[in-house]
């Protein structure tokens, strides 16, 4: 499945901010990259400049290619609660991003891997779909013969964020997804609405 797979941190400083997790070489230099990164003086960006860096910003952040995340944008577009709420609320239900979520991944790039080779099972059944869709109640689990590996144990082991809308039980590495998080809930910078400007022109 073709998914982004360059450099992050160049991403990061081109928005600003570290939307792949932690990154020491973002840390360092935090401004936008380029021979003018360092330059006081840039340009106003116009209205469409705006919203098509916050749509970027958005498919970068949770791993998403263009087709995508505009077929995510027209199944919210047809639901009948608010566009860009819950455009989020089904970026936010992909089982990559709760993998990465329960803490079984440190980043999302590494819950795709961790879900293509099969190693996480949804209400006891092994899906290797990263953008498969959960719904409230379905249960994720890492699969028996896949609990020992190090990767996983070493991302739980650092893993310290909690969240609303999920539970995990460490001893049995299986989670429950327990509800579709509010957006209030959902720590990411994204200015959604914006994106809903720039796909409605």
């Amino acid at each position: 499945m073709a998914r982004y797979t360059g450099p992050q941190t160049k991403i990061a400083r081109k928005f600003g901010e570290a939307i792949f997790g932690e990154d020491k070489a973002f840390d360092k230099r935090s401004y936008p990259p380029g021979q003018h990164g360092l330059a006081k003086k840039r340009g106003k960006k116009s209205e469409y400049a705006i919203q098509l860096m916050e749509k970027q910003k958005a498919k970068y952040t949770y791993g998403i290619l263009e087709k995508q995340f505009r077929n995510l944008f027209k199944k919210a577009s047809a639901s009948r609660g608010v566009t860009g709420e819950v455009l989020i609320q089904l970026c936010e239900s992909r089982l990559d991003n709760v993998v990465y979520r329960m803490g079984i991944a440190p980043s999302r790039r590494a819950a795709r891997q961790i879900v293509s080779h099969r190693h996480v099972t949804v209400n006891g059944e092994l899906v290797n779909i990263p953008s498969y869709q959960l719904k409230a109640g379905d249960k994720v689990a890492v699969r028996e013969k896949s609990k020992s590996l190090d990767a996983i144990e070493r991302s739980l082991s650092n893993s310290s964020a909690v969240y609303e809308w999920i539970t995990w039980n460490n001893d049995t590495k299986e989670g429950t997804f327990v509800s579709v998080p509010q957006r209030m809930q959902v720590p990411e910078n994204i200015k959604e609405q914006l994106i809903v400007e720039l796909y409605n022109k």
